[in-house]
């Protein structure tokens, strides 16, 4: 029994969507290949121990970008952020969204030796609230909108939201590909408002500077902090960016921007 253990994974099995063993899976292959089923699970833990197998949590690993198609988009938009960097009538805007929860967050904070942290109270209540951002790289202004969701329409409303903001100015605006940008009423708006839109790379936000202006934002609004209301703690943090400079850059091209 050890040694199909050690020897074989699930896979080896007919599993094909599982490399681990499990409980159940041992109690199956058991059944099938020899006939043999116990009455208690404590059995099969005993089987694994005996194989040296200790019970553990897999750890995650979100689906990683394509370093070539990340060096290949950083080549492509060199030249074209360098163009519109020169033109002062050109907007170059980084957006992204957030949601922000009732649920409370925390960071790590200075202490006197010897004591600890105060328990900050949390809220089983799961209210939450959608974030727009849009950071102005040539002036390191943000532009916040608080929204129920994250849908296209939503989008398409903020979008003309911002043309009024630069009525005048060629818009030139780097997302990522979300459903919710490349649905049809956001293609619309984007055409009818004459703005320019350019997508980061698959699974890249370490591209986008809007994600340094969530985590400080976060850092000064949120954290450590009991949310017993979702709106009023929506508007604080949407004033606090706002009203806060981010002289934060996209492939090292930035102004220099005043905190």
């Amino acid at each position: 029994m050890a040694i199909m253990l050690t020897t074989t994974t699930p896979n080896d099995h007919g599993y094909s969507s599982s490399p681990f063993w499990s409980t159940r899976i041992l109690a199956t292959v058991l059944k099938r290949r020899y006939g043999v089923l116990y009455a208690s699970r404590t059995s099969y833990y005993v089987l694994f121990r005996e194989s040296k197998f200790s019970f553990h949590l897999p750890g995650k690993q979100y689906e990683k970008a394509d370093p070539q198609a990340v060096a290949e988009w950083k080549d492509e938009q060199q030249e074209r952020l360098k163009e519109a960097f020169s033109d002062p009538d050109t907007v170059i805007l980084c957006e992204d969204e957030m949601v922000l929860t009732q649920a409370t967050t925390t960071q790590k904070v200075w202490i006197p030796k010897g004591t600890t942290p105060a328990v900050i109270e949390t809220n089983g209540t799961r209210m939450n609230r959608s974030i727009y951002g849009f950071l102005n790289l040539k002036t390191g202004k943000e532009h916040a909108f608080a929204t129920e969701r994250q849908t296209m329409h939503e989008t398409a409303a903020i979008l003309l939201a911002i043309r009024k903001i630069y009525p005048r100015e060629k818009i030139l605006l780097i997302w990522d590909g979300a459903g919710w940008h490349r649905g049809s009423v956001a293609q619309e708006a984007i055409r009818e408002h004459h703005i320019e839109a350019v997508h980061f790379p698959p699974y890249s936000p370490q591209l986008n500077p809007q994600e340094h202006v969530w985590k400080q934002g976060r850092s000064a609004v949120t954290h450590n902090r009991f949310i017993p209301k979702i709106e009023p703690v929506t508007k604080e943090l949407v004033d606090y960016l706002n009203t806060t400079t981010f002289p934060y850059s996209l492939l090292d091209f930035k102004e220099q921007v005043r905190v």
